[in-house]
């Protein structure tokens, strides 16, 4: 497509006649998939589905999560005329990358969630997709890793924040956006010595065994030192990367339920989601981009950019895989 075709092109998550390529409707109207991409809940033959956890029951301060994964969509649009800058070659292009749409669940049984969104997962995973979950709340990695760890066994967790989420709590059921890793160390989801936190600036008495590069680390030594030491950690271990966007600071992302001053600029993030590339990243998600609380929209657009990095990554894992 090219964009001439916005004069007689609309609506392409739905009616596109290919499944691959850039589209280039107009970025102000038509329906608002994920960078554009098809709607559809057949996975036969897709590589990568996008798909969004409107979730909102855990965040500490601010609601609004909920509304995350449309407000990221929405954003995408600016996004889908034109490939991904810096990574020379078009994922759009070589991958069929779907919007699988959002997991459906009753809002009013809270307790039946997490089994729910961990099914919606395994039918993914089971179909030969991988996944990028648009969020919600911190909450819906926990059930996530339950799915990629069937899959997969201990994961390594790449993990970008302003909180560790490692607080102690035992009880398996609670639903809590800030003790879900404890919970995935504790059931064996994913191996802490194999397992990095980047942007921390909150403190925790026991993260569990993870590795720390918290935000000062990232000012002072820059965002390539800290891409080198995650990578060595990491090592070529199937790695699950989860990026709070709380993990950047207020200035670039107002909109999110937990903000913390002296994080990590959006420029800072860009360079090492873009440098982790050739580590075996086999999902990912973005969570707690709160619309409500940013009328500018920046904090979606922060998500929609993200969303594809980790789209990114995930395919320059697979190009580099082979068939």
């Amino acid at each position: 497509m090219a964009l001439e075709d916005a004069a007689k092109e609309v609506d392409n998550a739905f009616t596109r006649k290919g499944f691959r390529g850039l589209s280039c409707e107009n970025t102000f109207g038509g329906a608002t998939s994920f960078l554009r991409r098809s709607y559809t809940k057949d996975l036969a033959g897709v590589d990568l589905a996008i798909t969004g956890v409107p979730f909102d029951q855990a965040v500490t301060n601010r609601p609004g999560t909920r509304l995350g994964p449309r407000a990221i969509r929405e954003a995408s649009a600016l996004q889908a005329f034109d490939r991904p800058y810096g990574w020379g070659f078009d994922p759009l292009e070589e991958f069929y990358i779907a919007d699988y749409g959002d997991l459906a669940f009753d809002y009013a049984n809270t307790s039946a969630f997490p089994d729910a969104l961990t099914a919606h997962i395994d039918g993914i995973l089971s179909a030969g997709a991988g996944s990028i979950t648009l969020g919600g709340d911190h909450y819906i990695s926990f059930p996530i890793l339950k799915a990629y760890a069937k899959k997969f066994g201990p994961l390594s967790l790449l993990h970008f924040d302003a909180h560790s989420d490692t607080w102690a709590d035992d009880d398996m059921t609670r639903i809590d956006h800030g003790t879900m890793f404890y919970k995935a160390v504790k059931l064996g989801l994913i191996d802490p010595a194999r397992s990095v936190q980047v942007g921390i600036r909150t403190d925790n008495p026991d993260t569990l065994g993870v590795h720390i590069i918290d935000a000062r680390e990232v000012h002072e030594k820059g965002p390539q030192a800290a891409v080198a030491k995650v990578k060595d950690i990491l090592g070529t271990h199937p790695t699950y990367v989860t990026f709070d966007i709380d993990a950047l600071d207020p200035a670039f992302a107002p909109g999110t339920g937990t903000p913390v001053w002296g994080g990590l600029t959006s420029a800072q993030a860009a360079i090492m989601l873009r440098d982790l590339a050739g580590i075996n990243m086999v999902g990912g998600d973005v969570v707690e981009v709160s619309p409500p609380f940013d009328t500018t929209g920046a904090t979606a657009i922060a998500g929609a950019h993200v969303a594809t990095e980790l789209l990114c990554l995930w395919c320059w894992n697979r190009k580099q895989a082979g068939p």
